[in-house]
């Protein structure tokens, strides 16, 4: 089970291979497909099958 399966609306993540897109903001997740709105690329739909999100949890991001 890909752990993008779990990620919610809200949640903060990174994107494992563009870390100058900066942070992003789950929007959905649908079917696999994860919509993101990242700071500095806007909004991104990522495809489960071949992109593990990374999830932030830090609060001193």
């Amino acid at each position: 089970m890909s752990l993008n399966s779990l990620l919610e609306p809200g949640q903060v993540v990174r994107h494992p291979a563009q870390p100058n897109w900066g942070l992003g903001q789950v929007q959905s997740n649908i079917g696999g497909k994860v919509t993101v709105m990242f700071e500095h690329a806007g909004k991104v739909v990522i495809d489960s099958a071949h992109i593990e999100l990374l999830p932030v949890f830090d609060d001193n991001i």
